[in-house]
């Protein structure tokens, strides 16, 4: 890689330029010093940097947890750099062991494409679809016969291999590990040899991987990638990791209405971190936000409802925004109702007099996922009846017209068939 000993100032202050706005947020840079010469010669050789994201389609929705590493990716190509995005559909079959205590189940090659396509849909609600380059890594992966695989094997030892964590917990606690676990690392460093990738992203937990890449573009004659890690965002109730399986995600797909309410429910402590993380908002407003909200000039409510319409209006757009946001005023500053409630003509079979049971007309109008939940919910008082709580589940309520309600933002009108 060509270097210039002392570079021009226009020069130097884009570098600076670039460099500031990548740390923004960043967990980890390793090794910083060499981002800044790839940097350097992207500038004066006009070549972008080419930055790899892995995407092991194991789940179909993306949250805003996920969104943390592609706002790093918009980052990258706002400053005219390539992004590589990698879609796993031969790692996948394998599955990312990293913080799991167990072998993982593989995906069938058809779960693999149906969340690949997914994922393909979502991505773009980030990143510039006319600066991503997307690829799968069956193309180079599959090709291999078993004595490339054994070469490959041989660029990294077991004993490295094992200094992981996961793997290393599950020695000691007597747990399984497939052989073929051992070969994901392997696998997803091989993708930055085909792609010559110079930066990939992941989260903290992926230091590991992203780094066993830099081995093998070194031993593949190649300049090593940098690996930069983005911090795991928490998920609504403040403490794990934002997960679809805890129930503490906001999806980006999920309707303008929910994404703004579900946003208002986060801790007051976690707001300059989401802005941080998942905005565009700048690094000099985040600051004053952050200094408004230590010295009480700006109230914990107004920073939230800002951060609730920034979020919306990334994958709705500012429109939406605006409308989610009047809405929630209505219905929780003014205790009005929603402009627009569902109607749910309930089946004929479930009536009784006129009358349907209370648990079953939650789960019916998909209020409630299960019985269960809306035993739960009406013993919560989160249920209400034409604005009544009703907290006794065996209650039989009225159909035509009955206003129901769960929770904060959810509501449905029963109707007779």
């Amino acid at each position: 890689m060509s270097e210039t000993k002392v570079l021009p100032k226009h020069i130097q202050d884009e570098v600076d330029r670039q460099l500031a706005l990548i740390r923004r947020g960043t967990a980890e840079i390793v090794p910083e010093e060499d981002l800044v010469k790839k940097l350097k010669d992207a500038i004066v050789n006009r070549r972008p940097l080419r930055v790899k994201l892995g995407l092991d389609p194991t789940a179909p929705d993306i949250h805003l947890g996920h969104t943390v590493v592609l706002r790093k990716l918009r980052d990258f190509q706002d400053l005219g750099h390539q992004v590589v995005i990698v879609i796993g559909d031969f790692t996948g079959r394998v599955g990312d062991p990293s913080g799991k205590s167990e072998t993982r189940k593989q995906l069938t090659e058809e779960e693999v494409n149906r969340n690949a396509a997914t994922y393909k849909e979502q991505i773009f609600k980030v990143l510039d679809p006319a600066k991503t380059e997307m690829t799968f890594n069956s193309h180079w992966l599959q090709p291999l016969n078993f004595a490339d695989i054994l070469q490959l094997a041989a660029k990294y030892t077991v004993a490295r291999m094992l200094e992981r964590d996961d793997f290393s917990k599950r020695m000691r606690e007597n747990l399984p590990i497939g052989v073929h676990e051992l070969f994901y690392p392997l696998m997803q460093g091989y993708d930055s040899v085909a792609l010559r990738a110079d930066v990939e992203l992941g989260g903290t937990d992926q230091k590991f991987n992203l780094l066993v890449g830099r081995v093998l573009q070194k031993e593949y004659g190649q300049e090593p990638q940098v690996a930069l890690m983005m911090p795991i965002l928490e998920g609504l109730d403040g403490v794990n990791k934002m997960s679809k399986s805890l129930g503490n995600y906001i999806g980006v797909n999920e309707s303008p209405r929910e994404i703004y309410g579900k946003t208002m429910s986060i801790a007051d402590a976690l707001m300059v971190r989401y802005f941080e993380l998942v905005t565009r908002v700048s690094a000099e407003e985040i600051q004053s936000i952050a200094e408004g909200l230590k010295s009480g000039a700006l109230h914990p409510r107004d920073a939230k409802m800002r951060l609730a319409r920034e979020i919306v209006a990334l994958f709705h757009g500012n429109e939406a925004a605006q409308a989610a946001q009047d809405e929630f005023i209505n219905i929780f500053q003014k205790r009005e109702l929603p402009d627009e409630i569902p109607d749910f003509i309930v089946p004929a079979e479930h009536i009784q007099d006129g009358k349907v049971g209370l648990v079953k007309a939650l789960v019916l109008s998909g209020l409630a996922a299960s019985n269960g939940e809306a035993r739960r919910k009406i013993t919560e008082g989160a249920v209400k009846v034409d604005n009544e709580t009703i907290k006794d589940f065996n209650t039989m309520i009225p159909v035509e017209g009955t206003l129901l309600r769960l929770g904060k933002r959810k509501f449905v009108r029963l109707l007779l068939a």
